[in-house]
């Protein structure tokens, strides 16, 4: 059974920083593209960055490249999102997904966790 839990979410100030974390079970890391997403009140789902260790790469959306740092630990079956220089605009529920290889769709989602960015 696929399953991924998201925390780490919470309120900062502009400018400060907030680790998040998608602990995933049930599938192994090698086969799969696990995914940021967030929703931000009134807009739609957007994704923020997503990372596949077996083609050794990692995506970021415009606007948080520079800022945000996605990474996995394997061991510890968990992938991380750094988030620095946050910003209002940043505010959002934070989703973690999963998506298998070959598949065109993220199949698995987790729990959001809530970012609340104030100015």
């Amino acid at each position: 059974d696929v399953q991924l839990q998201a925390s780490g979410g919470g309120s900062v100030q502009a400018g400060g920083s907030l680790r998040l974390s998608c602990l995933y079970s049930g599938f192994s890391f090698d086969d799969y593209t696990i995914g940021w997403f967030r929703q931000a009140p009134g807009k739609e789902r957007e994704g923020v960055s997503c990372i596949s260790a077996g083609e050794r790469s990692t995506y970021y959306a415009d606007s948080v490249k520079g800022r945000f740092t996605i990474s996995s630990d394997n061991a510890k079956k968990t992938v991380y999102l750094q988030m620095n220089s946050l910003r209002p605009d940043d505010t959002g529920v934070y989703y973690c997904a999963s998506r298998r290889f070959g598949r065109s769709a993220y199949e698995s989602w987790g729990q959001g966790t809530l970012v609340t960015v104030s100015s």
